[in-house]
């Protein structure tokens, strides 16, 4: 095979069932897919299921396929944890020893100090809380009182929520430089989140879109940064540039729905270039798992699916794309929390050896092997390429 372009889709959230060591995360059970489509009385992912999904879990309405047009297979999470980061991390061959630092109980009280005397503001909040939620319970505070409300989830992120018309946005953004160059060591939460909303009063506080990511930085080079080394694009769609930091990417469309990342993706698949394109369909995790909307899970499911056509029909024949994820988040579990599941792999080219079973793989760094070895980049990752299995 001679492959030019891989396109990888990451669709946030979206687990394939309890990992071996769920146990230890407390997710005995959590199955994303199957599980949704049990709650829904099945899921219609026609495109998907010819492609493999239903040979990798059981999913109700998809069907396992006696020939699959795709190649199928899951991936196990090596690395601690199950936040977004470390999940792309792992995608892009760095694992994490150990888990992204949360706060169930609020932050330590050394933190917020070293916090104020840095920038000069006391806090309000200081606890885990929905975003939409907590503007709401201190919007008006925070306005007569100018403080800034901090706040965190079950990820591993410090969130700092402002009024534009309070704190300007470029001072809110100052502030979480100071807190991302702040929170590291034991405190090195996977991202610092500027999180802006407009309004007056409590019944019309609104959540702007000029909310910023300031991530934890790998210390290791990451797929994306060997492939820009090697004069190659990465071209990202989504929250990946945020994710990365900015690094190893030469191109973005920082898209935040769903619909909009499907669009983009479109858009440049036309395109002529060598590298890769990295997607993240972030509405999978953020808007329906965090919320335990299995029937919005299951829409944003079948939305993606109905776009699977058009996606192969604008690849050319030298594109390679994988449907991943990077965690689970199962819509149906009492938790709100990201899950410890496995996820699917779909692998799908004009130039494949079609419906080869990838079996379970033992990372998820081998999405990272296997663009190495399509790239000829050396000793990039610590994951076994499956290229060869699928040629």
């Amino acid at each position: 095979m001679k492959i030019k372009r891989v396109i990888v889709i990451v669709l946030d959230g979206v687990g394939a069932g309890e990992a071996p060591d769920a146990a230890d995360y407390g997710d005995v059970g959590s199955n994303s897919l199957g599980n949704t489509a049990k709650a829904v009385g099945g899921l219609k992912l026609p495109n998907m299921g010819r492609l493999g999904l239903g040979n990798i879990t059981d999913i109700l309405g998809v069907p396992p396929q006696a020939n699959p047009s795709g190649c199928y297979g899951k991936m196990q999470p090596k690395s601690a944890g199950k936040d977004t980061i470390s999940g792309h991390w792992e995608l892009m061959g760095i694992p994490l020893d150990k888990p992204l630092p949360t706060y169930p109980n609020g932050f330590p009280q050394s933190v917020l100090d070293e916090f104020t005397r840095r920038t000069g503001k006391e806090v309000l909040g200081n606890k885990p809380a929905s975003g939409t939620e907590i503007i709401v319970e201190l919007g008006e505070e925070h306005i007569r009182t100018g403080k800034p409300i901090v706040y965190t989830s079950a990820d591993s992120v410090f969130q700092i929520a402002a009024n534009e018309a309070i704190i300007p946005i470029e001072e809110l953004y100052k502030m979480c430089e100071i807190s991302r160059e702040m929170l590291q060591g034991e405190h090195a939460v996977g991202r610092v989140i500027a999180r802006p909303f407009i309004g007056k009063t409590a019944a019309d506080f609104k959540r702007t879109e000029r909310r910023h990511d300031y991530p934890l930085m790998s210390p290791l080079p990451t797929m994306l940064d060997k492939l820009v080394l090697a004069g190659k694009e990465v071209v990202s769609v989504g929250k990946i540039d945020d994710i990365f930091g900015h690094r190893g990417i030469t191109r973005s469309n920082h898209t935040v729905s769903n619909r909009d990342g499907i669009a983009a993706t479109l858009k440049f698949l036309p395109e002529e270039f060598e590298g890769l394109l990295f997607v993240n369909l972030i509405e999978f995790d953020m808007i329906y798992g965090h919320r335990n909307d299995a029937r919005g899970y299951a829409n944003a499911l079948e939305e993606f699916d109905r776009a699977v056509p058009e996606i192969q029909k604008r690849m050319r024949s030298t594109d390679l794309a994988m449907v991943v994820a990077d965690h689970g988040v199962d819509p149906t579990t009492p938790s709100t929390d990201h899950s410890r599941e496995n996820i699917p792999l779909l692998v799908f080219s004009e130039q494949i050896t079609k419906g080869k079973n990838l079996g379970t793989r033992k990372t998820f760094s081998d999405v990272a092997a296997t663009i190495g070895e399509i790239f000829s980049i050396p000793g990039s990752t610590l994951g076994e390429s499956f290229f060869k299995k699928i040629g």
